[in-house]
């Protein structure tokens, strides 16, 4: 329908031209100009180039293939084949860990990398984010063992191996995070929405959405970006992800795969962070994997 109104409309403005020109008046050369733009493409308009992902004038790199220079978390995280990875598993759980850029903080910016998950491993990108100490939960941590009332014991791992121990908290508070999130699953029950880690606000924008926040207000929806399946089909199971952070002011975008997948104006101003650290985080198991990471300060 709307390619037949366009065909409509150039064959319109043409058919005006001819016959001004005809006639030799100023309005039928204008016309006929009018309806030649048309003809090469609504209007002398055009649609605007494509973004190259892999296109990196003005960016910096935060990974460079090899190595974790510039970068600080426990030992669980490593570089394999050109990636970053850490792979939890049953035997031997990380929690929830944390791998965090070194290089400052960054307030209005864009961050690109390419993502790839396995199993039932959940993680994410943390930005304009800070590091704190594991809140305390009532007092000592877990229940002790053979005390009535205690935890039961945990079932062996599908491997029949027991359940191993994740590292205790203090030793892994000094990368803490806290704030914004670029929720990843590799299950695809997240991917793309903004989560925010450990101020209690939670899944604020789920993928599909566009929300604002207000204070003293629940979280509003201002639009849907598609319908469920469509939004689902944006995610490649089993291959590397392309996500795209975009924070300019309290505006923040997140795309996945050339595709908006959520989008959040945070007018919270008792919750809102304007600047801060950048990280990865993984919990759950399986195994994340994370490359070609670029940062563009915007200021």
């Amino acid at each position: 329908m709307t390619k037949t109104i366009a065909a409509l409309a150039i064959a319109s403005l043409a058919l005006a031209g001819a016959q001004g020109q005809g006639n030799g008046t100023a309005q039928g050369q204008r016309a006929a100009v009018q309806g030649q733009r048309a003809a090469r493409g609504g209007g002398g308009f055009r649609q605007p180039d494509p973004i190259d992902f892999d296109e990196h004038d003005g960016w910096v790199s935060l990974f460079d293939g090899r190595s974790l220079n510039g970068w600080s978390g426990d030992s669980n995280w490593k570089v394999e084949d050109g990636a970053i990875t850490i792979e939890p598993t049953c035997e031997k759980p990380t929690g929830t860990v944390y791998l965090v850029w070194q290089g400052g903080e960054a307030s209005d910016f864009e961050l690109k990398l390419r993502m790839k998950g396995t199993g039932d491993i959940n993680g994410g990108v943390q930005y304009r984010g800070w590091i704190g100490p594991h809140p305390q939960r009532g007092g000592a941590r877990g229940a002790r063992a053979g005390v009535p009332g205690a935890a039961p014991t945990a079932p062996p791992c599908p491997s029949g191996a027991p359940r191993g121990t994740p590292p205790d908290a203090a030793s892994e508070d000094q990368w803490n995070m806290f704030g914004a999130q670029y929720d990843f699953d590799a299950g695809n029950r997240y991917t793309g929405q903004f989560y925010e880690q450990g101020t209690g606000r939670g899944i604020v924008a789920w993928k599909g959405q566009v929300v604002r926040t207000e204070e003293g207000k629940s979280p509003r929806l201002l639009a849907t970006l598609g319908d469920a399946a469509s939004i689902n089909a944006i995610y490649k199971p089993n291959d590397w992800n392309e996500l795209h952070i975009v924070a300019v002011g309290t505006q923040m975008t997140h795309l996945l795969n050339g595709r908006v997948i959520s989008a959040l104006v945070d007018e919270d101003a008792s919750k809102f962070h304007g600047s801060g650290r950048i990280g990865l985080e993984v919990e759950s198991t399986g195994k994340l994997f994370v490359k070609d990471i670029w940062l563009k300060k915007l200021r």
